[in-house]
């Protein structure tokens, strides 16, 4: 699908705006738990080195640090990095990771990255550059939703304003596809990290349904993103403002596309 000639170009969440701090603080709450458990299974504690790509916000970079240890090594890279805090353990850079060449190549024993390829036009480009930051047996781990699989705000649409949430859920997905988003692409993941010439890949999905986190993350995105609903003629503020004030009152059991966490791993020569 082509883009608006109404609509500007580029990723729809971008970091410049105030709601993407509270999304990240919102999105931290809900998934660091789940990224953190994966980190720990794959091994990566004291004395590990970790690329932390398309961070935007401190969470992971600040849990990873605390991981490694003074004798680890945890790099976080945005585009924009204006939330990132250097100094709290991790160093920061800016790096575009489907343009730039990686980063210290063949050194790091984790590279993670979540929420970030499904928004980039040149997904393969931004792959090949994590694989090569891989030292031999170092794991990848990518984490991004899969909306078509799930692309319901309220799973139980039984009343209008469970509706509303769903109409207008479906009008952020489809100005995140003409922004280039692939809604699709959590579940290639396990296939591309293969092709990508990884092993031992496998993958699990996880999201949460209902509850104050939830509730912030959505009313923090509508607000994000309101006048590119608007301009787009997808909606009009009556139904904007009918939807955030039922999230106020607690009246949405709201969830999200299920988050696929895939990871793989450099083989051991290579």
């Amino acid at each position: 699908m082509t883009s608006s000639p109404d609509l500007p170009e580029g990723y729809l969440l971008d970091n410049a705006r105030a709601e993407a701090g509270e999304r990240f603080v919102w999105l931290a709450e809900l998934f660091d738990g789940v990224t953190l458990g994966h980190v720990d299974r794959l091994g990566i504690g004291p004395g590990s080195r970790c690329w932390e790509v398309g961070a935007g916000g401190p969470g992971v970079p600040e849990a990873l640090a605390a991981t490694v240890g003074p004798t680890g090594y945890v790099l976080a890279t945005d585009i924009d990095h204006s939330w990132l805090r250097e100094g709290d353990g991790y160093e920061v850079r800016r790096h575009d990771v489907a343009a730039d060449p990686p980063p210290e190549p063949g050194t790091f024993d984790l590279v993670h990255a979540r929420l970030v390829l499904v928004h980039l036009p040149d997904r393969a480009r931004a792959l090949a550059a994590m694989v090569a930051a891989l030292r031999p047996g170092g794991w990848l781990l990518v984490e991004d939703a899969d909306t078509a699989l799930q692309p319901l705000a309220c799973l139980d649409d039984s009343g209008p304003a469970q509706r509303r949430a769903n109409r207008l859920r479906d009008a952020v997905r489809e100005l995140m596809t003409r922004r280039g988003a692939n809604l699709r692409f959590g579940r290639t993941l396990p296939g591309a990290l293969r092709a990508a010439g990884l092993v031992d890949v496998a993958a699990s999905g996880s999201f949460p349904v209902g509850g104050p986190a939830c509730d912030h993350l959505e009313a923090a995105t509508i607000r994000h993103v309101r006048d590119e609903l608007l301009t787009a003629g997808l909606t009009d503020t009556t139904e904007i403002d009918a939807h955030l004030t039922a999230i106020n009152a607690g009246e949405l059991d709201l969830t999200l596309a299920p988050l696929i966490s895939t990871w793989g791993r450099r083989p051991s020569g290579h």
